[in-house]
Parts: structure tokens; sequence; C-alpha cells
């Protein structure tokens, strides 16, 4: 369940952030040479962003493992799925910090670089680079993935949340356009929803009551029952 809904929230969240990833799909260098080299080099950016995100998983996995042993998981999830709720109601109010900023502006002008370049490697590392830039929808993801408990466990779910993302920035690369504005306002409603979910998911499971893979009992250990 954990990594379905993973994917979901991939899918879902790439057809809404669209606007905002399409024009570097778009911006993407071709490697010279004919429509085979064309096509593996946009699925090369996107293996590179899948890297990332399950580097990124390791790193969730890393910490949720450390909680898990200290006794702290359901408090986590508990506090993990309320940052969220939070986060999502207070998102507009909050700016990004100065080193932030400066951040994003390093990568921006590394990504700057390798967009000149036509060659596998600079496509790669763009896709390496893009999975790093400030993203609310990758932060969802990597607290769900946190909340888990487990380096494995994280880095399958994070690859599953970057794989969702995968069909529609691919079609955007190959086909040259933007999805419909009338379509992507059709979806504000469903990525909320599905950011929601996950904050009440990660509350039940935190709360330990018992419900078979929707909040298990952590105290036994199981996962379906006690």
């Amino acid at each position: 369940m954990d990594y379905g809904f993973a994917f979901a929230l991939g899918l879902l969240g790439s057809l809404h952030c669209a606007a905002m990833c399409g024009p570097l799909m778009l911006a993407l260098p071709a490697p010279v040479g004919g429509a085979g080299r064309f096509v593996f080099g946009r699925v090369l950016y996107q293996f590179g962003r899948v890297v990332t995100y399950c580097l990124l998983g390791v790193a969730a996995g890393l910490i949720g493992k450390s909680v898990y042993l200290a006794g702290l998981q359901r408090w986590l999830s508990i506090a993990l799925g309320i940052a969220i709720l939070g986060g999502f109601f207070l998102s507009k109010k909050i700016a990004l910090s100065a080193s932030v900023l400066r951040l994003v502006t390093k990568l921006k002008t590394a990504m700057s670089a390798q967009l000149r370049r036509r060659s596998f490697s600079a496509l790669a590392l763009l896709g390496l680079l893009n999975g790093l830039l400030p993203c609310g929808l990758v932060y969802v993801a990597a607290t769900g993935a946190v909340s888990l408990g487990s380096v494995s466990a994280a880095i399958g779910y994070m690859a599953a949340f970057g794989i969702g993302t995968v069909p529609t920035m691919l079609t955007i690369s190959f086909s040259g356009k933007l999805l419909p504005l009338a379509f992507r306002s059709k979806l504000r409603a469903a990525i909320p929803a599905g950011v929601c979910l996950l904050a009440t998911l990660l509350i039940l499971r935190g709360l330990a009551l018992g419900i078979p893979y929707v909040s298990p009992d952590l105290a036994v250990g199981g996962c379906c029952a006690r």
C-alpha cells in the first residue's frame, strides 16, 4: 500500500506541477545523432531524477531507522502527519531562507551550464540536479519515507514516487507541449486531497489502533493484526 500510494502521489503531482517542470523538459539538450539517441537521452534524464529521489530515500530511511530504534516511531509518525497538514495550510506564508535561496541559485547555475552541452552525461547530471531543487511534493514523499523506519523501505518508497513522475515528464519532453491549462486546473483538487490523505495515514499509523495495514499495532511489530 505504501509504494502504491507513493506512485500515485508522484503521478498526480507531476500532472499538477507540469507548468513548473515542463519548460525545463522542453529545454533539454538533444544529443547529436538520430531519434534513438534523442529518446535514450530523455530516458537518461528521468533516470537521473529517480536516482536522486532514491538517495533522498537513503537519508530519510536513516532518520526513520534512528527514530525507530529509539522507540519513537509512533510519535514521529503523528508529528510528521501534523507537520504535513500544517505545512500544507501555511505553505503560502513561508518564504525560503537566504541560505536555501543561495543553494537554489548554485543549482540553477550548474544546470544552465549542462543545458549548453549535448551529451548523455549532461542529461544524466541535469536529472540528478533537478531532483535537488526545492519541491513541496518531494518533501511530502520524503516525509512518508521517513515514517517507514527502514532504509530499504524508504528507498523503495522514493523510487516508486519518482517512477510515478516519469510518464508525465517523459511525455512532455517527447511531445514538446505542456499539458493544457484546463486539464491541469482540474487536478488542483486531487493534489491537496492526496497530501491530506498521506498526513491522515501517518497520524493513524502513529496511533497504532490495530487496524491492518492502516494503523497496525507497532508495539508487537506486526503490520496486519495483533
